[in-house]
């Protein structure tokens, strides 16, 4: 492990500000750095900076949720928990969180100590709108790392704590299928919608009942799909297999509705087009 010094230690050894910035020094944090001959990456970063702090500190909010791949950007400056204590320490590099965490809360993910799948959805909880928040949690519970009881456990002990009632509506909405972000957010305007519930990973079939291709999100009994179709679908080579799933879907009677993100700055759009699709195909709305 490379050795972790703080600016005041190097300047009194010796060492010049112009060499505190050459290439032999990473800064970890504001006044932390780390001498090494080799780059290193963010996860390896945050590993180094975590052994300078106080032992009960957690990597957690944005930084666990970009450390458990989870579709949000790391802040700028990594986000810690700590035990509450009378005076909670600060530093200009992090943002500092006070937190009562149990042993259950917090895990080592390959390296740096963090808050644990459940923790870190509750924490978000407070941060997140909950399109956003619900795009987190299918992430967390495609990559392994959040379970549908223990979020439910942890949530019953969670009290009164700050975005506990927006974590709690949105837990029911969550999902290990879908597959990205953009999905995420469809779904749940859809959920949150008068429109029936969406399926999502709907398989399509060829006449002798084969699957062949699926779709994002969809309404079996009306025969509707909607794809997003992120950047990745421009190139040729995903371009020539999408022509090919989407001749096969409308083979076997499916009316495909296609999104991009400019329709994900709001839900009337994606809500009244799907509408549209499923009172083509003879939905008709409950009546009051």
């Amino acid at each position: 492990m490379p050795e972790v010094i703080t600016t005041a230690t190097a300047r009194a050894s010796g060492l010049t500000r112009s060499a505190l910035r050459g290439p032999s020094f990473v800064r970890l944090a504001h006044g932390v750095l780390v001498r090494l001959d080799d780059a290193i990456d963010e996860r390896d970063r945050l590993a180094l900076l975590g052994s300078v702090l106080p032992a009960d500190a957690a990597f957690s909010h944005y930084t666990a949720a970009a450390l458990l791949a989870a579709p949000l950007l790391a802040s700028p400056h990594p986000h810690v928990s700590l035990t509450p204590r009378r005076v909670l320490p600060q530093h200009a590099g992090l943002v500092v969180h006070s937190r009562r965490l149990d042993a259950d809360d917090v895990i080592e993910h390959h390296g740096p100590r963090m808050t644990s799948g459940a923790q870190t959805f509750l924490d978000l909880a407070a941060c997140l709108p909950p399109q956003e928040l619900v795009a987190v949690g299918d992430a967390l519970m495609r990559a392994g790392h959040l379970d549908g009881d223990l979020l439910r456990a942890r949530l019953t002990r969670a009290g009164r704590v700050r975005g506990v009632v927006r974590a709690r509506a949105c837990t029911p909405l969550l999902t290990p299928l879908a597959q990205s972000r953009p999905e995420s957010i469809v779904r749940y305007w859809l959920l949150t919608s008068d429109l029936p519930d969406p399926q999502p990973q709907v398989p399509v079939h060829d006449r002798w009942g084969v699957g062949v291709a699926h779709g994002d999100l969809g309404y079996s009994d009306w025969k509707v799909l909607l794809e997003y179709e992120g950047r990745q679908h421009a190139e040729l080579e995903q371009f020539g297999r999408d022509v090919d799933r989407y001749s096969l879907m409308a083979a076997d009677g499916w009316l495909v509705l296609r999104f991009a993100g400019r329709h994900l700055h709001g839900p009337q759009i994606v809500v009244e087009r799907t509408r549209g699709a499923l009172l083509s195909r003879g939905w008709r709305p409950a009546r009051r």
